[in-house]
């Protein structure tokens, strides 16, 4: 059964990223861990790191029953708010497949303009593979 890790946060359930999980239960059974990393909920100065880990478990647990029902084995976590040691973090005892990146579209993605897919690709052992939201604006 091939594994891969899923690190996502805004676009967990994008279209995009369910047509790349799809593409890949079409070769097989597959497990998947999905990594959320902790986002600031609310102003950029301060915020409330008890309503961000609220946040972003909901969307943890709203993505591991999707993957669940499109057929995939699914857990997942809440990881570091820097999504490379988030990932880094997920791996420690973890075997995988690949790592699935999933951001918003160029411009909109702090997490490219930190160049997080190059310095993932960097620092793990196994390919990374970058999904970006279709723009809808």
């Amino acid at each position: 059964m091939r594994s891969y890790l899923i690190v996502a946060n805004q676009t967990l359930t994008s279209r995009s990223l369910t047509d790349a999980i799809e593409a890949r239960l079409a070769d097989g059974p597959v497990r998947t861990h999905v990594v959320v990393p902790l986002s600031p909920v609310g102003g950029r100065l301060t915020w409330d790191e008890a309503a961000s880990r609220d946040a972003a478990k909901a969307r943890l647990d709203e993505v591991l029953g999707r993957l669940r029902d499109m057929g995939a084995e699914a857990d997942g976590e809440i990881g570091d708010r820097d999504p490379v040691m988030a990932v880094r973090d997920a791996l420690r005892g973890r075997d995988v497949d690949e790592v699935i990146v999933s951001t918003l579209p160029r411009g909109l993605s702090r997490w490219l303009g930190e160049d997080v897919p190059s310095r993932l690709r960097d620092s793990v052992p196994v390919p990374v593979t970058l999904v970006t939201q279709e723009d809808t604006a």
